[in-house]
């Protein structure tokens, strides 16, 4: 099922809502990558960049990995009855209020995460300078 490219991309950070991705947000998410990654605000690769970009973008989320068991067919996985082909039942997406409440609450959860990851690193940093 296809989705609808304006439900691409994250809609808010930290409670406020994102609008348009800017130069300065994706520069601002790479320098907490760098400094999760144990690097310091300045020493901001392109992979920080990258992967910055992809969160604000929602790219990450959109195309997940696929597992092994997304890579066998699904009639090779298991076969409850043998000899019975089957047919797919219609696909019923999720309401629109339901769907975005959920993709809201998973962006706060990711960005709950991203903080304490942010502040557990500087923590570190002080206690290091201390000794």
């Amino acid at each position: 099922m296809k989705q609808n490219p304006e439900e691409k991309g994250r809609f808010s950070d930290r409670g406020e809502g994102l609008g348009t991705v800017t130069k300065k947000m994706v520069m601002v998410r790479a320098r907490q990558i760098a400094v999760i990654n144990g690097r310091t605000e300045k020493e901001v690769m392109q992979s920080d960049i990258a992967e910055a970009r992809r969160e604000l973008g929602g790219e990450d989320e959109m195309d997940p990995t696929p597992t092994r068991g997304d890579v066998v067919p699904e009639d090779k996985r298991w076969d409850p009855l043998p000899g019975s082909e089957g047919r797919s039942a219609p696909k019923i997406p999720a309401s629109d209020e339901q769907s975005f409440a959920e993709k809201l609450y998973d962006e706060g959860v990711a960005d709950a995460e991203h903080d304490q990851e942010i502040e557990a690193t500087r923590e570190d940093i002080r206690r290091e300078k201390r000794t």
